[in-house]
């Protein structure tokens, strides 16, 4: 069994609907929090800075989800879905190592 289809059987992962409006909206959250993310780094907080970056990766790899018709209720599963695109050639593996390093990196803060 895959990594995804454990991400599936445990619920993780579920299929809904697929919906470009969402996608759009979670574009626009992410755009939000990278534009957050600059004013915390202007103003002295990195930390601050980096956990609204991490979440302008998240909201653009949910987009993905949403237009591909999955939920998600793992940031773990998000990336293992990501790899999915890696593995097809839909996605570059550094935008799917950059998010695993920075999830990682948020998880341990």
């Amino acid at each position: 069994m895959t990594r995804l289809d454990e991400c599936y059987e445990r619920g993780l992962l579920r299929k809904v609907g697929a919906s470009i409006e969402k996608a759009l909206l979670s574009i626009a959250q992410a755009r939000e929090w990278l534009k957050e993310a600059g004013y915390d780094c202007d103003a002295g907080a990195p930390r601050s800075a980096f956990m609204a970056a991490y979440m302008g990766y998240f909201h653009a790899a949910r987009a993905v989800l949403y237009r591909d018709g999955v939920r998600e209720k793992s940031h773990y599963c998000v990336g293992v879905y990501l790899e999915s695109y890696g593995e097809k050639g839909l996605l570059e593996d550094e935008w799917i190592l950059q998010f695993d390093h920075m999830r990682g990196l948020r998880q341990n803060d």
